[in-house]
C-alpha cells in the first residue's frame, strides 16, 4: 500500500512538472550556431518552436536527432522550427565533428547554466520543450521521444 501511495506521488509530482511551463512564456535565449548564425527565440515568434536539449554522449539523444531531422524537414515550410541545444561541456570541440558526422539541417547552439535554469532545470536528456506560436511553452517531454510522438505532438501546434 505504501508502494502504491509513492508511487502515485510520484506520477502526480511529475505530472505536475510536466504542466508546471504550459502555458508560460518561453525564456528567449540568443545563442550563436556553427555556422556563426545568432539564433534568438523571440524572433521565432509564429512559428512552432521545439527547443531540444542534448549531448554528443546521449544516447537517447543520438536515437531521436534521425526522426527530429526527417520531421523537421517535412516540416519547415509549415512553420517548424527546430533548435539543438547542447549540454556538452567540450562546447564546440565536441558538438562539431557530431554535427558534421550526423547532418544535422536543424540550427545547433552550446547551451549554458543558465539557459538551462531557465528552463526550470534540466535533470535529464534528451529534454524537449514546444513553443506555440505565440512563444509560450505548451508542453514539455523528458526522454526520448520516437519520430512518430515528435510528428504528432507537433502536428497539433501548427
Amino acid at each position: 500500500m505504501v508502494r502504491i501511495r509513492v508511487a502515485a506521488a510520484v506520477v502526480l509530482l511529475l505530472a505536475w512538472t510536466a504542466t508546471s511551463f504550459a502555458q508560460s512564456p518561453a525564456p528567449n535565449f540568443a545563442l550563436k550556431s556553427a555556422s556563426g548564425q545568432t539564433i534568438e527565440l523571440s524572433k521565432l515568434q509564429g512559428k512552432v518552436v521545439v527547443v531540444n536539449f542534448w549531448a554528443t554522449w546521449c544516447g537517447p539523444c543520438r536515437a531521436e536527432i534521425p526522426g527530429m531531422a526527417d520531421v523537421y524537414g517535412r516540416y519547415k515550410t509549415k512553420g517548424l522550427e527546430v533548435i539543438g541545444i547542447s549540454l556538452d561541456r567540450g562546447g564546440w570541440n565536441d558538438v562539431n565533428p557530431f554535427l558534421k558526422r550526423m547532418s544535422i539541417p536543424y540550427p545547433v547552439v552550446i547551451g549554458t547554466d543558465a539557459i538551462a535554469d531557465a528552463y526550470g532545470g534540466i535533470e535529464a536528456i534528451p529534454t524537449t520543450f514546444i513553443v506555440d506560436k505565440q512563444g509560450k511553452i505548451v508542453k514539455k517531454h523528458v526522454g526520448y521521444m520516437s519520430r512518430e510522438d515528435f510528428e504528432k505532438t507537433i502536428k497539433a501546434y501548427l
